[in-house]
């Protein structure tokens, strides 16, 4: 005789002390790279800008970031974003961006996978019948950046690609005293975040073949170095006015359809596993303003640690205050790779997280 199958029960949550709501999130990757994103749980964020949004969170709220992204619920190297309503009329959604260190104020990956994921669940309305792209506007810290979504059937589908906020050069030529390497000669530039750029082989190190731990630790020496020498400024608010990493390259910054190889090194000696969207901004800025790429000439950009590649060109000329600036379009793919509620027992001592290092 035939059994009826059984329905699976219900998911219920493990014990956990009922007074700190479950953390609900999906996770998505770009090229690598993990962002972790928050459906519900975390408790209002105050402020009535999203700059301000972001100082409240990192005073107030910053257990809610070190929940997500440490362990044993995430790594030192995850990544995380925060959904918050915009001031900006024209924003879909506003976006809090966490790492290990802190809040960052640009992320082209989580761009790249946000777009995907504002079009499936809804944030913003599906585009019309037959239509092959959806436009999402992402208010982050640094500004309003749009993201345009393949589509097929209402459904996110393919690459995304943005077009970035000004991404403009602070120094090129700057020569900063690098311990172990003596003076080094590198590039400042802005793509929503400040990067340092420097050739590996200036010290002594192949990005395509060196050991990731190698590498970490020169860039991290050059991120502090200028640090400790140069003070970095943004015409538009303090907020913005901070190193955020350092990319190391291969050197390659002639224009080629060759793909040219780096990696990015950011926060507390986070490794960003994908090409780095803020960051390939910041160098199609640089590229273009040395002369090295004209408008709308495309350029392929390579992770060394996981091989994945991000496009980039210059769409247009604008402005940054008294700083000559490019809008970049970057584009990438994203992926999903699953979901979690994330709990807490009041009695953990490591219930806020650890980091080894």
């Amino acid at each position: 005789m035939q059994t009826a199958e059984r329905s699976p029960a219900p998911p219920r949550l493990p014990p956990h002390d009922p007074g700190t709501p479950a953390l609900s999130v999906v996770d998505m990757h770009t090229g690598g790279e993990p962002l972790r994103i928050v459906l519900a749980g975390c408790p209002e964020v105050a402020g009535p800008t999203l700059l301000a949004k972001r100082r409240y969170m990192r005073q107030h709220l910053d257990h809610v970031r070190r929940r997500l992204v440490f362990e044993p619920r995430g790594h030192r190297d995850m990544y995380g974003a925060v959904l918050v309503p915009s001031e900006l009329p024209d924003a879909h959604l506003g976006v809090l961006f966490l790492h290990n260190e802190g809040y960052s104020s640009m992320c082209g990956h989580a761009v790249l996978a946000l777009g995907r994921f504002a079009l499936d669940f809804g944030l913003v309305a599906a585009p019309p019948a037959g239509a092959r792209e959806a436009q999402v506007n992402i208010h982050c810290p640094c500004g309003l950046v749009a993201a345009f979504v393949q589509c097929e059937g209402g459904r996110s589908r393919g690459p995304v690609r943005f077009h970035s906020v000004p991404a403009f050069v602070l120094a090129t030529d700057l020569p900063v005293d690098v311990p172990g390497h003596g003076k080094v000669v590198v590039d400042i530039a802005y793509g929503g975040a400040f990067y340092a750029f420097v050739s590996g082989e200036k010290l002594g190190l192949d990005v395509c073949s060196a050991k990731t731990r190698d590498l970490v630790d020169a860039a991290s020496t050059v991120t502090e170095a200028v640090k400790a020498q140069f003070k970095i400024t943004h015409p538009d608010s303090e907020d913005l006015a901070f190193l955020y990493g350092t990319i190391l390259t291969d050197g390659k910054d002639t224009y080629s359809e060759e793909p040219t190889t780096n990696i990015c090194v950011f926060a507390d000696e986070q490794v960003d596993r994908s090409p780095t969207g803020s960051g390939v901004t910041a160098r199609i800025a640089l590229q273009y303003h040395k002369g090295l790429l004209e408008l709308n000439q495309t350029r392929a950009f390579k992770s060394s640690a996981t091989g994945s590649v991000f496009t980039g060109k210059a769409v247009r000329e604008a402005k940054c205050g008294d700083f000559n600036a490019v809008i970049v379009e970057v584009s990438g793919q994203a992926h999903y790779t699953g979901t979690a509620s994330f709990t807490i027992e009041d009695d953990d001592p490591l219930r806020d997280g650890f980091l080894l290092k």
